[in-house]
């Protein structure tokens, strides 16, 4: 049996294979899949309802994410996410991210900054109710349609990509120490420096909103670390 708590089985919906991918990755969000175990496909589908062959398709999706990897005859091991990579990843957004934040409050109208405003506000709202996945979606929206502004449907999927394999598990007590919440009024103070023309502001308001991202490693890895050696070998079965 793996460690995963019980969840509510998914419906049989024309795209199951899209379904048990998203419920996946909130699974990891969650801490429920945990980095550094194997899970089987058979395992996982009796937990939510459905046969293996869409859990395995689903895996397949996350594998070219970067999230998880096969090991043959076993299943899937959840990707564990390294400081180093958590750097790299970071430096990479930031080099594209916040050059473009200076240039799309040049360049853009403020209608269409404007348009972002209810992605900032649903951001906060979410973090509000610590609703995390509801948050994390909003800042996926927000952020890369901050980016789109720029013209660049290539940097828009190369942030994309980043943001995937740079996802953090286990971030549900960032909705009860306050963090969450402050990363959504980060998108607030953003937004109001890019609509006031203020492209130097709005820059280092990117900076340290990705700058945050590798703030909340070594705290998921200190909580993986206290759990015993038994508990994070299981999920294998």
């Amino acid at each position: 049996m793996s460690e995963l708590k019980p969840r509510r089985p998914i419906p049989a919906p024309e795209h199951l294979r899209d379904q048990v991918a998203d419920a996946l990755r909130a699974a990891l969000v969650a801490g429920d899949l945990r980095p550094g175990v194997v899970y089987s496909a058979p395992a996982l589908a009796a937990e939510y309802g459905v046969s293996a062959t869409p859990v395995r398709e689903a895996m397949l999706d996350l594998t070219r994410e970067g999230l998880v990897e096969a090991v043959r005859n076993k299943g899937f091991r959840v990707t564990e996410l390294s400081a180093r990579d958590l750097d790299e990843y970071t430096e990479i957004r930031a080099l594209i991210e916040v050059p473009t934040t200076g240039r799309v409050t040049r360049t853009a109208s403020h209608e269409r900054l404007e348009a972002l405003r209810p992605l900032a506000e649903e951001s906060v709202a979410a973090a509000a109710r610590g609703d995390l996945i509801g948050y994390l979606e909003a800042d996926h929206r927000f952020h890369l349609g901050l980016l789109a502004l720029a013209g660049n449907a290539r940097l828009v999927d190369t942030v994309a990509d980043l943001r995937r394999r740079s996802r953090l598990h286990g971030l549900t007590g960032l909705s009860r120490d306050g963090t969450l919440a402050e990363a959504a009024r980060e998108h607030i103070a953003l937004l109001e420096a890019m609509i006031a023309g203020d492209a130097v502001g709005a820059e280092e308001h990117m900076r340290r909103h990705l700058a945050r991202v590798r703030t909340l490693l070594p705290a998921r890895r200190q909580e993986a670390d206290r759990l015993p050696p038994a508990a994070r070998r299981r999920g294998a079965r």
